[in-house]
């Protein structure tokens, strides 16, 4: 019979921590060069994760979870090693939000479909109870034309949020 081994190493933690970092730095190189060609992110992340700051407005329409669009309108993107913040506008309306890596639970760019996915580090009962696992998202599906809540957001005109569940397979 074979003996159970302990992970020491924890490359769970190694992995997720190199796939954040390929994150970190696609997002710097959007923050200091814009974004190259089609290129344009999904950014879904823990609305109530530690480290997150979006104004009351925002954190009362998406309690749980909020997806972000890097596209067309954002400004003064930073990037640092552990967050990134954004100004972003929702209809019509500026905000700044300062999201921290660990926050994001995914990561999509539907030009090439590459995505990335992950378990936020934020939830200390599953991670101290399960290894945190992240796997690049190997054929993510196109995403439709996205829109904010109940109204869309204009092409040109800020940010837009979308519920991911739609693009779920049921």
């Amino acid at each position: 019979m074979m003996a159970t081994t302990t992970d020491h190493i924890r490359y769970d933690v190694l992995a997720r921590d190199a796939l954040r970092g390929v994150l970190k730095h696609v997002l710097a190189d959007a923050a200091e060069h814009g974004l190259p060609g089609e290129h344009h992110f999904y950014i879904t992340f823990v609305s109530k994760a530690e480290g997150v700051k979006i104004s009351p407005r925002l954190l009362s329409q998406y309690p749980q979870e909020m997806t972000v669009i890097l596209q067309h309108q954002f400004w003064d993107l930073v990037v640092t090693d552990d967050r990134f913040e954004v100004g972003l506008s929702f209809n019509g309306i500026p905000e700044r939000l300062v999201i921290p890596f660990s926050a994001i639970k995914s990561f999509f760019d539907p030009s090439v479909q590459f995505g990335l996915q992950f378990e936020p580090v934020d939830e200390p009962a599953a991670a101290a109870e399960t290894p945190t696992e992240t796997l690049p998202v190997a054929a993510a599906p196109e995403a439709p034309p996205a829109e904010a809540s109940d109204e869309p957001v204009k092409q040109g005109e800020g940010a837009e949020v979308v519920r991911l569940d739609r693009f779920r397979k049921k």
